[in-house]
């Protein structure tokens, strides 16, 4: 009986804690969490490589928006470099999957950011993206959009390049969205931006599992107030067999996390969609940048090579 009530009392004490985060997370979303229009300009970073892929990229961008099948999705939005059009070649992609209530259309300056460096970038404003459905959905309207010949993105989809990129809710949609769904099998990396909890997201009905997860994967957290603690971090990497690395940035907050890791964020779709050399040594070889920079705390990084 003790064993029990000890057991419920943990539950209950869980259950509040994520009631209490989780009102958090969406009175935040509901008063206009964003990334600014300037973060690439105003965000600071510590070294040179996260710098490099913090500021804007080559590429003149373009955007397509179109209704979305599902009415609570709202639309797909779609950040591409404006010289697709002229280009014969083809285009990695990076799927971004929103937290709770900052759809696509409340951080565009990030989408276009990511375009800018030579990516598709596609979304929707869904606000409960934690499957990973509404991801799925989003990809499989750019392949078939690259199999129309009247579509612009008619045979420019990279499809052996795929990405995708979560923050918040979207932490978790991604574990899902290259677990769990039909086009499960196409990612080549991801990238988990302040995952909610594991046991949080169970409490909130927002279930995961990282375990079954082989690609590539940068998890990267706040350090002050996120929904995503250090042992929680911890556990999370810890249950992956796959090639990973993590760390949490220092003096900055859950919502931040959406636009402030961008450098590294970026540096690793260019590494690992684009076989960018320069971007990889923030990751990999003798002195990876990400495990010396001064802004980032609790780095790991288990690549191999």
């Amino acid at each position: 009986m003790k064993t029990f009530l000890k057991w419920a009392g943990i539950s209950l004490a869980l259950l509040v804690a994520a009631k209490v985060a989780w009102n958090a997370v969406v009175n935040s979303a509901q008063n206009a969490l964003f990334a600014p229009e300037d973060y690439t300009q105003t965000v600071e970073t510590g070294g040179p490589i996260e710098a490099k892929y913090m500021a804007m990229g080559g590429y003149e961008v373009e955007k397509l928006e179109v209704p979305a099948p599902e009415e609570d999705w709202g639309k797909f939005v779609a950040y591409y470099p404006a010289s697709l059009a002229e280009s014969s070649g083809q285009y990695p992609v990076v799927v971004m999957v929103n937290g709770t209530g900052v759809g696509a259309s409340k951080y565009p300056a990030v989408f276009e950011h990511l375009a800018s460096w030579g990516f598709i970038v596609v979304g929707n404003d869904d606000p409960s993206t934690c499957t990973g459905d509404s991801a799925d959905a989003t990809l499989a309207w750019l392949l078939n959009e690259n199999a129309d010949p009247n579509s612009r993105f008619y045979q420019k989809v990279d499809q052996a390049n795929i990405g995708v990129c979560g923050h918040s809710q979207g932490g978790v949609g991604v574990f899902n969205a290259v677990n769990a769904n039909p086009h499960s099998g196409m990612y080549r990396c991801a990238v988990s931006l302040s995952p909610t909890d594991i046991e949080l997201a169970a409490a909130l009905h927002m279930d995961y599992d990282p375990s079954p997860t082989k690609l590539p994967v940068l998890v990267l957290a706040a350090s002050d107030g996120d929904v995503i603690q250090l042992d929680g971090l911890q556990k999370l990497y810890s249950g992956m067999d796959a090639p990973r690395a993590m760390a949490r940035r220092t003096g900055v907050g859950h919502g931040q996390m959406l636009y402030t890791a961008d450098g590294y964020v970026t540096a690793w779709f260019m590494w690992l969609l684009q076989g960018d050399e320069t971007a990889a040594r923030a990751f990999t070889g003798d002195a990876p940048e990400l495990l010396s920079n001064p802004l980032y705390q609790d780095q790991q990084a288990d690549l191999g090579g």
